[in-house]
C-alpha cells in the first residue's frame, strides 16, 4: 500500500490552485506516550490520505504535531478518525483566521525524535508539570501588571513581522537557540510573571516546564497561542495586544492580526511583511519582499539568485551539484547554503558573463 506521495511538487500545486473544493486549514498538537511511532504514523497516513487532507505532520514517541488542510466536506469524516484516536480526543483544534483552502497541496507525516526540536533531556525534568494556561482576557489583565515580563517563544522571523505590545523577542533562528538565551537573560526575575506565547501553543507547553525546573517561581503561558488568542478576542470584542502580523508555517506564511505593519522589505526598507520564498529553488531563502521587489527581482532574494534562474535549466542542474541538498519549503536561517557557496556563486557569474 502506497503511504508517501511522491507526485512532483509543482504537479500538486497546479493541481491545487485549480481545485475548487472549500478546506479548512488547522493546527493542533498533544503530548502523549506513543509506543510504535511507526505504525502509528502509518495507520494515520491511510485515514487521514483517504479523506484528502493535505499538511505536515511530525509523530513522535512524546507525541504528535500537525499543521494540515482537510476538505470541507469531509470535515465529519476527520473528526471521527480524531475520535477514533484515544488521547487525540477532544484535542484543541486551531483553526486558520485567513484560509483561502490553499495551504498545502499534499500529506506529509514524518517520523521525528521530538514533535519540536528543543534540544531538552525530558528525562531530567517533569514535562507535565507546565505553567498556567491564560485565556484571552486573562492574559491582557496579567500582562498590563508591571511585575510581568512577555517572552515570545518563537523565532526572529516570525516575531519580526508581528508580536504582543512590550514583548521580549530572541534574535534567533530556532527554539532551542531560544531556551537557554532566555534562561539567562531572565536569572534576576525570577520572582515576576513570566507569561510566554508561540503560535498554537506547543513550544511554551515544553518551555514553562522547562523553566519552572530551572526555578522560576510564577510561569505562565497564553492557551492555543497566537491563534486561539485572535479568535477570542474577535468574537468578545476585547482589546488586541497582538500587532501584526502571524507568521504560519504553510504556503500562507502568515495570517493578518492587526493593521499594523512592524517589518519592512529586507531589499528596498518600504514597509512591508510578506514573507516569500526565495524563488531559486536551490537558495530558497525565506525572507521579506515587497510587491515592487519581487517585480524588480524576479522573486529572488539576492541579484546572484535572480541570475542563478536565468539560466539554462541543464547549466542549474550542474551548478547544484555543489550544494547541500534540502527538502525544506524554505530556509528560515539568516542565509542558505546556496548563498554561503562562494564558488559556486562565482561560476554563476561566470556563466552570466559567458551569455
Amino acid at each position: 500500500m502506497k503511504l508517501h506521495n511522491k507526485i512532483d511538487r509543482k504537479v500538486l500545486k497546479e493541481k491545487l490552485a485549480k481545485d475548487t473544493q472549500k478546506r479548512v486549514t488547522l493546527s493542533f498538537y498533544k503530548y502523549a506516550h506513543i509506543g510504535n511511532t511507526r505504525i502509528f504514523r502509518d495507520h494515520m497516513y491511510w485515514q487521514w490520505e483517504n479523506i484528502g487532507v493535505f499538511g505536515r505532520v511530525y509523530v513522535a514517541q512524546e507525541g504528535v504535531n500537525a499543521q494540515i488542510s482537510v476538505p470541507e466536506a469531509n470535515w465529519e469524516a476527520f473528526k471521527q478518525a480524531m475520535e477514533d484516536i484515544v488521547f487525540l480526543r477532544g484535542v484543541r483544534l486551531n483553526i486558520a483566521i485567513q484560509d483561502d483552502g490553499k495551504s498545502f497541496y499534499k500529506l506529509k507525516i514524518k517520523v521525528r525524535h521530538k514533535i519540536v526540536a528543543d534540544g531538552l533531556n525530558d528525562d531530567t525534568f517533569d514535562v507535565t508539570d507546565r505553567g498556567i494556561h491564560l485565556n484571552a482576557e486573562a492574559f491582557n489583565e496579567l500582562t498590563a501588571d508591571e511585575n510581568t515580563i512577555i517572552v515570545d517563544m518563537r523565532n526572529h522571523y516570525e516575531s519580526e513581522v508581528g508580536h504582543f505590545e512590550n514583548a521580549i523577542c530572541p534574535d534567533v533562528d530556532t527554539f532551542r537557540e531560544a531556551l537557554p538565551l532566555m534562561e539567562e537573560q531572565l536569572t534576576d526575575d525570577k520572582d515576576k510573571n513570566i507569561v510566554m506565547y508561540c503560535t498554537g501553543g506547543i513550544r511554551c507547553e515544553k518551555a514553562s516546564a522547562y523553566y519552572k525546573h530551572k526555578g522560576f517561581k510564577n510561569v505562565f503561558q497564553l492557551e492555543g497561542g497566537i491563534i486561539e488568542y485572535t479568535r477570542q478576542v474577535r468574537e468578545k470584542g476585547l482589546n488586541n495586544k497582538f500587532k501584526g502580523k502571524n507568521f504560519v508555517f504553510d504556503d500562507r506564511l502568515g495570517e493578518r492580526i492587526s493593521e499594523e505593519i512592524i517589518s519592512e522589505c529586507h531589499q528596498c526598507g518600504k514597509p512591508c511583511d510578506t514573507h516569500t520564498n526565495c524563488a531559486n529553488d536551490t537558495c530558497h531563502h525565506l525572507f521579506i519582499q515587497c510587491e515592487e521587489c519581487a517585480t524588480e527581482h524576479q522573486g529572488c532574494c539576492t541579484d546572484v539568485c535572480q541570475a542563478f534562474i536565468s539560466l539554462p535549466e541543464e547549466t542549474q542542474k550542474e551548478l547544484r551539484k555543489g550544494i547541500v541538498a534540502h527538502d525544506k519549503q524554505y530556509v528560515k536561517a539568516r542565509t542558505s547554503p546556496f548563498l554561503e557557496n562562494k564558488e559556486v556563486q562565482a561560476k554563476v557569474w561566470e556563466y552570466v558573463g559567458r551569455g
